[in-house]
């Protein structure tokens, strides 16, 4: 990641005429080849042209390498930061930058405000040690970016030259936004009317739960009701976020549960298709082997019906051969009997020849 993000700004300062800068070269290779945060891009203190910064920003529009990127005492001129915060405005993974001692007035701060318009993904900004204030117009600008971004938790504005009537524009854009949880404002000219639209902005706003002012001119009394009220602020989002830590450990525990369920469903949904596959193959065994038993019954019938004609055979020719038996006698019987009588008409016939 690292490797690309230097080839494609190498290559970007190829097409766009412009000579790589050492310094950015030097900290991208120690990033490579280093041990320290690879995610952290730390620029600082380095002396940043405005071609350079034109290119870093279409790099960083696409990039998802760094999620810390730091340009603080650059010195930057406004095309500088023009070109960085055109980038950064379409960048979706970068949390926190720091802009610190760069000097940021009049288009760059513009140029800011529109960035915080379309980025969608930083979470903290780091503007101290600017000249943001100086031009009311510029910062009424800023202040519009910053009403309408849904992301930004953190912003630090110390030394910003913001007059009461920039904090008055800055109160108006905090009243839309309802994300900004952290606010400094301390070495500025709030003075009493800008503690005064602090104030009232605070009335409305319910999620900026610090908010550092000192060195602002305002009056001991309205301090002491912003204090108040960001500390009822911070007392809430407290309840609030705990609030929203149980939601997300129920709603986690809710989504295990319902994932051990699926898990369980589909174990059983496993088993119930094996039990009917074990079914279904035994049931196709069973009806095979009772159609090889119907064909042996099938058999055992013929054979059985063939064996019960011969026996219906057999009893028939018995019958028969009783018949002719018991003819027989009768004949034997008859013949005893004419015997006999012949033997006695012999026996007489001997008699009366002796007589």
């Amino acid at each position: 990641m690292m490797e690309d993000f230097r080839h494609i700004y190498i290559r970007l300062c190829k097409d766009h005429h412009v000579d790589p800068q050492d310094c950015v070269l030097e900290t991208l290779k120690s990033l490579e080849h280093g041990s320290k945060n690879k995610a952290v891009l730390d620029l600082s203190t380095t002396s940043l042209t405005p071609k350079t910064c034109a290119v870093l920003g279409k790099v960083l529009a696409t990039d998802r390498t760094f999620v810390e990127i730091k340009f603080s005492d650059c010195m930057l001129s406004e095309d500088a930061v023009k070109g960085l915060a055109q980038g950064l405005a379409y960048n979706t993974f970068c949390r926190k930058l720091d802009l610190k001692g760069n000097n940021i007035r009049g288009a760059a701060t513009e140029a800011l405000g529109k960035m915080l318009q379309h980025n969608k993904c930083l979470i903290s900004l780091c503007l101290e040690w600017n000249g943001m204030g100086m031009l009311d117009n510029s910062f009424a600008v800023f202040c519009d970016g910053l009403g309408s971004n849904t992301s930004l938790k953190a912003l630090d504005l110390r030394n910003n030259q913001i007059s009461h009537d920039s904090v008055a524009e800055l109160a108006a854009a905090l009243k839309r936004n309802v994300h900004l949880r952290s606010l400094d404002l301390r070495w500025n000219n709030c003075g009493l009317l800008g503690g005064r639209s602090l104030l009232e902005m605070l009335q409305s706003n319910k999620t900026i739960s610090r908010l550092e002012l000192a060195g602002n001119n305002i009056p001991s009394d309205i301090l002491k009701s912003i204090e108040t009220t960001v500390q009822n602020n911070a007392d809430r989002q407290a309840i609030v976020d705990e609030n929203q830590k149980r939601t997300q450990t129920m709603a986690k525990h809710i989504r295990d549960m319902e994932q051990d369920k699926k898990l369980q469903l589909n174990e059983l949904l496993t088993a119930i298709d094996k039990q009917e596959d074990i079914m279904t193959k035994s049931q196709k065994a069973s009806t095979q082997h009772i159609g090889i038993l119907q064909l042996a019954l099938d058999e055992r019938k013929g054979a059985f019906n063939s064996l019960a004609a011969k026996l219906s055979m057999a009893e028939t020719e018995l019958t028969l051969s009783e018949q002719k038996v018991s003819d027989l006698n009768s004949v034997i019987n008859r013949l005893k009997l004419e015997m006999q009588e012949m033997a006695v008409s012999h026996v007489n016939e001997i008699h009366k020849m002796k007589e």
